[in-house]
């Protein structure tokens, strides 16, 4: 597994970078021998320090944990059991559905857009600009993305693994493209397209 360490004005030294290395291979070890990569960024606000971890699981399962303490080593292992607590939570799902994707349909190669609300600027992002209901936007990223299909159960799971404020996935049971997402309440909200066909 590939780790990578990296502070927001924060100096991260040997000592830490290898203790979290350590753990997080007990981690994975653990519950996933296939993890692919670990991002772990440290960041202080006010006395806290603030420890955000990002583990690639397996293909296409993105795993998040946060932490606060007054050190970055108790910080750390704030967000390490955050994400230890997520795993055994959802370790039975995740172990099913990593054995059902050989079985499944490839997903769907689609492009992901990120976007300011004006023109590019000189040196910033792509410079295309693209209309969007008669106002103009610069794309400032451009990332390779898969719509996958799912259950809707599948998809809040994934959504809620992630920690991610959104997904978009093809609903195994009707065919169409549905969204899971997060509402401010904290509910899941489903948009659910084939519903209005009915």
């Amino acid at each position: 597994m590939q780790i990578t360490v990296s502070g927001k004005q924060v100096d991260v030294g040997e000592a830490l970078k290898t203790y979290v290395a350590e753990q997080l291979g007990t981690i994975a070890g653990k519950y996933f021998d296939y993890a692919l990569e670990t991002q772990v960024v440290f960041s202080k606000a006010r006395a806290f320090f603030m420890c955000d971890i990002t583990m690639h699981a397996a293909r296409n399962i993105v795993l998040r944990g946060e932490g606060e303490a007054q050190d970055a080593h108790a910080a750390f292992d704030a967000a390490a059991e955050h994400l230890g607590k997520r795993l055994r939570r959802y370790r039975r799902k995740v172990n099913d559905h990593a054995r059902d994707l050989a079985h499944r349909e490839r997903p769907e190669k689609v492009r992901q857009y990120v976007l300011s609300p004006g023109p590019a600027a000189e040196g910033e992002g792509e410079g295309e600009t693209i209309e969007l209901n008669g106002d103009h936007a610069a794309v400032v990223a451009e990332l390779p993305t898969e719509i996958e299909t799912l259950t809707v159960g599948e998809a809040v799971m994934r959504l809620d693994l992630a920690d991610a404020p959104v997904l978009m996935f093809r609903d195994r049971k009707t065919g169409s493209l549905s969204v899971v997402y997060r509402r401010d309440d904290g509910n899941i909200g489903w948009i659910d397209p084939s519903a209005a066909k009915a």
